[in-house]
């Protein structure tokens, strides 16, 4: 972000600003898919294997949830 901000501050050519941004766009939705990825792994996994019916429909919901959120 830091680097776009810089772009912007020294007047860079508006296509290489674009360029850059769909860069961050990307990085950071592979950060995402890595984070929920890891969030199924553990927390979801160790709600379904505690047995807790309410805690696993906690985590579940916060899922749903979240996936919905990244989707729009």
């Amino acid at each position: 972000m830091r680097g776009l901000s810089k772009m912007i501050d020294e007047d860079r050519y508006c296509i290489d600003i674009i360029t850059q941004i769909g860069a961050v766009r990307a990085a950071l939705d592979r950060v995402e898919q890595e984070i929920l990825r890891d969030h199924v792994g553990h927390c979801v996994e160790n709600a379904i294997a505690s047995g807790n019916k309410a805690d696993q429909r906690q985590k579940i919901a916060e899922l749903m949830d979240v996936l919905g959120r990244t989707k729009r």
